[in-house]
């Protein structure tokens, strides 16, 4: 993948987009030290897969409880943008059933339970991905964008809906790497 676009498409024949360079710690490219998630949407819903490597650790090779609740918080507020939401945590709650162990693949869900205007309620899990074990779960409370910050949202972020039968790029040329939802 470049650090330039990243690219996803809709695992349940969704629309494909493509979203520029940012900084956020949990799913940006351009921030050196932050989790570069790869995130997969369908509608209502988001996930990711991955292993985390000893720089998240807290306790010996556990993933520190942090770093597990940004990746919940992530696929929660995804699942906003996978409706054109664009949300803020208002609150968000997790509960931690076993230790996420470093190098280990797990798979982050994360869903929408219900809108109430600008309210949207989530929740999301985190399994081990091989055995499908619930290793920590969560519940979000987002405060929806109104259409005027959500349109700067999709400005800022470069989001670009992809035409079927277009091919994706980084500007300068390069095809990146499609995130095709199957997860």
């Amino acid at each position: 993948m470049t650090s330039e676009a990243r690219v996803a498409i809709g695992a349940d024949g969704g629309p494909r987009f493509e979203i520029g360079p940012h900084h956020c710690f949990a799913c940006g490219t351009l921030n050196t030290h932050g989790l570069h998630l790869d995130l997969h949407l369908a509608t209502s819903r988001s996930w990711v897969e991955l292993a985390l490597d000893d720089r998240f650790e807290g306790w010996e090779g556990i993933v520190h409880g942090g770093i597990v609740s940004t990746i919940l918080d992530e696929v929660m507020a995804w699942a906003l943008v996978s409706e054109d939401h664009w949300g803020l945590t208002a609150r968000l709650n997790v509960e931690f059933k076993a230790p996420v162990v470093i190098g280990h693949r797990i798979r982050a869900e994360g869903w929408i339970t219900r809108h109430r205007r600008r309210v949207v309620d989530t929740a999301a899990q985190v399994v081990d991905a091989e055995h499908g074990s619930v290793l920590a779960t969560a519940t979000g409370v987002y405060v929806a964008a109104a259409e005027a910050r959500r349109a700067e949202l999709r400005a800022r972020y470069d989001l670009r809906p992809i035409q079927a039968g277009t091919q994706a790029h980084d500007g300068n040329g390069a095809t990146p790497v499609t995130v095709d939802g199957r997860g």
